[in-house]
């Protein structure tokens, strides 16, 4: 899915497990065919996952995850993932990888919830939990800060669209990520926020939250970024009560339409032709962007 990203295949983790973990060595090793973009996963046994990063970038998370995961577990309503080894560069792999205690459970899709009231109240109630932890010694988030800092990546996107011909109307949705840069700033202490709060980073059982994962990009920052999944996952007629459970107000709330939007955008020409999962998802959020922009007025 990216440029220079290494070889990743089942014999060499395999051969990582055996020279730094013999305990597991002779657990079997399968591919997981995951939709996510920053690791490579193979599931260890019945209980446990490798995950090896695809980028330099996602090596980074795995200090992250590995210090503050069983920090942030105890404090959250929901399973998170449980850092069980941190592995080093060896046998031709270049960076840093982990493994996880392995957590079951499906990624919701949109327009296909048994359960989307439920569900909404369950993310409010995630994030509400996530936001009383101390930000006092937390990292900043992936996407904690103003939205100007990727209004270049986001235009650069909206370009590349028109030029790929993609069918939606890309003025409007300039209109509205102009609208989103207007919107006032977050004028409040920096909280605690996952900031990748895609379908594929949630696990549901029974159409209810069971786990979130994937908390490589989390930190303090501005709560905006969270709320993400108002677009990407709920549909229109559950996120009021969304909203009223995040405490969202006026200028949040748009910020965070504004993040749907912008890495919306940005995904669909990038993971147009090597992850249909993303981009199916990137041009549902665009389009549910657009509209809930137009019923607002």
């Amino acid at each position: 899915m990216h440029a220079d990203e290494p070889d990743v295949d089942t014999p060499l983790v395999r051969r990582l497990i055996a020279a730094q973990f013999p305990r597991w060595a002779g657990l079997p090793v399968e591919r997981f065919p995951s939709s996510g973009t920053v690791n490579a996963v193979f599931r260890l046994g019945d209980t446990m996952a490798v995950r090896l990063p695809r980028t330099p970038g996602g090596a980074d998370d795995v200090a992250m995850e590995s210090r503050w995961l069983p920090w942030l577990a105890p404090q959250l309503p929901v399973a998170v993932p449980a850092v069980l080894g941190r592995g080093e560069p060896g046998e031709g792999y270049p960076w840093a990888w982990s493994v996880h205690r392995w957590l079951d459970g499906a990624n919701p899709v949109a327009g296909e919830l048994t359960a989307p009231g439920p569900l909404a109240a369950d993310l409010a109630a995630f994030l509400a939990a996530l936001r009383r932890a101390d930000p006092s010694d937390g990292p900043p988030a992936y996407r904690g800060g103003p939205l100007a800092a990727v209004d270049t990546e986001t235009r650069n996107a909206l370009a590349e669209l028109r030029e790929l011909a993609v069918g939606l109307d890309l003025a409007a949705a300039t209109a509205v990520w102009d609208a989103a840069l207007r919107a006032p700033a977050w004028e409040g202490p920096p909280v605690w926020v996952h900031s990748d709060l895609m379908p594929g980073n949630l696990l549901v059982r029974a159409g209810r939250l069971d786990a979130v994962i994937d908390f490589g990009t989390a930190g303090v920052g501005d709560p905006a970024c969270d709320l993400i999944a108002a677009w990407n996952l709920l549909p229109a007629g559950v996120r009021a009560e969304f909203r009223a459970g995040t405490g969202a107000d006026d200028a949040t709330w748009e910020r965070g339409r504004g993040w749907a939007l912008s890495m919306a955008l940005i995904q669909l020409p990038y993971y147009a032709v090597t992850n249909p999962v993303i981009a199916a998802n990137a041009r549902h959020v665009i389009r549910e962007v657009l509209a809930d922009h137009a019923r607002q007025g």
